[in-house]
């Protein structure tokens, strides 16, 4: 078991961590006030490779592992909550889920521009009246001739205003038995005639970054569009969690890290009575179980991203690493507000930020609940993974450069 990162690993890591400190931190204090992304963040991203970073060369990516996903997911929490939900939603439920389950049409079509960040993408799952009761969404597709037929509304999604596609799940069969067996996934074009959509203002956290709702009214697509087979949309959506999950796992722990460098940076050089905070054992041990959280979030998110690497179907460890590490830094942002006092309650300092951007992590892309439920269901042996009809693909690194 080798825990050293390549060199491949470390460039990416300084290029990204370069552009997140350098580039982006020195408004986010401004951005997140006014409650809006700059312009130049995602075109950004493109340029330096970000958006198709585990994607083969062959289809416009960079041709690296899943590994390099964590890691970018990490530097770029570690500055504002809202440069990784870029990740999440573009590469995590987008890229990667037209990798598994896109025809070759599909991802010549489609994966190869957002690969390449021409185009970018978002998952549109989440309804008003669903979101971890997922199985249970309203909006449907219609199969007419040569089309489906979209209605519905979907809501709290990611990138709603500044994505170009959208891969989406509708009902396509109101009968069906269990209702999860009547649900499909589409590749949507989110300048489709019927489609109307708008930003969500007022949000607790994640502020400079978008978050809004889209509207389907008749909308008209080609059937071609469909991803996978008809009624397979639980599968294809839950694939996709898996992938999100991962970025948000491996973001969080990013969160945890720059709540401990901005305490300890805090506490030596506030005094009291004299002495260095830093001196008191009670801010100690709090430094310490952020110290400990990083490293064990930082393990887990390492050890999916491996079997990732591999091939291996990782839906456990994916959910035990989003739940852990999501967990930990709410509790990491919270220690890092107490332990600076009145100031950690104002935006003059970080931490007042990381507390708020964290707790969204816990709601979204499975609530902290439904991982709890997905690991008790493995603990009973209540819950097996099944190989799918089109899996993840390894890592391969002699077909993907």
């Amino acid at each position: 078991m080798d825990f050293e990162l390549s060199a491949e690993h470390l460039m990416v890591q300084r290029m990204v961590r370069d552009f997140a400190v350098k580039e982006v931190l020195p408004g986010i204090q401004e951005r997140d006030r006014a409650g809006g992304m700059a312009p130049f963040i995602i075109p950004r991203m493109a340029e330096l490779g970000i958006l198709g970073i585990t994607i083969p060369v062959r289809y416009g990516g960079q041709g690296m592992d899943y590994i390099s996903l964590g890691l970018v997911s990490e530097e770029l929490e570690a500055v504002d909550t809202s440069l990784r939900v870029v990740i999440s939603v573009h590469n995590g439920l987008s890229c990667l889920t037209l990798l598994q389950w896109g025809t070759e049409k599909q991802k010549e079509e489609y994966l190869v521009p957002l690969a390449k960040g021409e185009k970018i993408g978002c998952g549109a799952f989440t309804e008003p009246g669903a979101g971890s009761d997922f199985a249970n969404i309203q909006a449907t597709a219609r199969k007419e001739g040569d089309s489906y037929i979209l209605n519905g509304e979907k809501m709290w999604i990611s990138l709603a205003t500044a994505a170009d596609y959208a891969v989406a799940t509708f009902r396509t069969d109101p009968q069906a038995e269990p209702p999860y067996r009547g649900l499909s996934t589409f590749i949507v074009d989110l300048d489709s005639p019927g489609i109307t959509r708008g930003d969500i203002h007022g949000k607790l956290g994640v502020r400079a970054g978008s978050t809004g709702w889209i509207n389907f009214q008749d909308v008209r697509i080609p059937v071609g569009n469909l991803l996978g087979e008809e009624g397979e949309g639980f599968k294809t959506t839950m694939s996709a969690f898996d992938n999100g999950r991962y970025t948000v796992a491996a973001g969080a722990t990013g969160l945890i890290r720059a709540s401990l460098e901005a305490s300890s940076k805090y506490v030596k050089e506030r005094t009291v009575g004299g002495k260095p905070l830093s001196e008191m054992q009670l801010i100690q041990e709090k430094l310490a179980l952020m110290a400990l959280d990083y490293q064990a979030a930082r393990l887990l998110y390492l050890q999916a991203g491996w079997l990732k690497n591999q091939g291996i179907r990782n839906t456990r460890e994916t959910s035990a690493a989003k739940l852990f590490a999501t967990e930990a830094s709410f509790r990491a942002a919270s220690e890092a507000v107490q332990v600076h006092g009145a100031y950690g309650y104002s935006d003059e300092y970080p931490v007042e930020r990381y507390f708020r951007n964290a707790r969204g992590a816990m709601i979204y892309e499975g609530s902290s609940e439904i991982q709890s439920l997905i690991q008790a269901d493995y603990a009973l042996k209540k819950r097996r993974d099944k190989k799918l009809r089109r899996e993840l693909p390894a890592y391969d690194p002699e077909t993907w450069v």
